[in-house]
């Protein structure tokens, strides 16, 4: 019989891509933000959700494509997220889907991501929304955009990594 977490580690999707996906299972993932930037670092932060975000996330109804994420004040914010609220789940108050929600990180590495986001030119952006524990967690990446011939290039790299996996089955 399998434990637990080797179950996760077998169902999450992305597990190659970040050493905070090992023992998670993952709820979304920004296809996107690996197509306009390159990742440089990740990092992991905890969500201040109210009661009906977090039934519509475990239902799925949750979108990154839009989403970034703003310091303001020394603490990360993270903006654009979309969360549509179930009918069943929030009856009694009325929900904001793209509402501001604060990301919780060490003060540690706020600022030593402010001081990379004001020197270097990066942003941040949301890669992953996953739980650990019990507790949606979001995955961010400090970035740098792509400009359009690097989006080629990466295109390229893709169609001939698919090209290459062919041949080999195919021998």
């Amino acid at each position: 019989m399998r434990s637990i977490t080797e179950k996760l580690i077998k169902y999450t999707k992305f597990k190659e891509q970040s050493p905070f996906l090992i023992n998670c299972m993952s709820i979304i993932h920004n296809k996107k933000a690996f197509h306009d930037y390159f990742i440089e670092e990740k990092y992991e932060a905890g969500i201040v959700l109210e009661g009906w975000e977090v039934k519509a996330i475990r239902a799925g109804r949750v979108q990154l494509k839009e989403a970034y994420i703003i310091i303001r004040n020394g603490e990360l914010y993270l903006i654009g997220c979309h969360i549509s609220p179930l009918k069943t789940a929030s009856t009694h108050i009325l929900p904001d889907p793209v509402r501001t929600r604060k990301l919780l990180l060490h003060l540690e590495e706020i600022k030593r991501l402010i001081g990379k986001i004001e020197r270097a030119g990066y942003t941040l952006i949301p890669l992953d929304m996953h739980y650990k524990t019990g507790r949606i967690k979001l995955e961010i990446g400090l970035a740098k955009g792509k400009k359009q011939h690097d989006k080629r290039e990466t295109e390229k790299q893709k169609e001939w990594e698919r090209e290459r996996q062919r041949l080999i089955r195919a021998k």
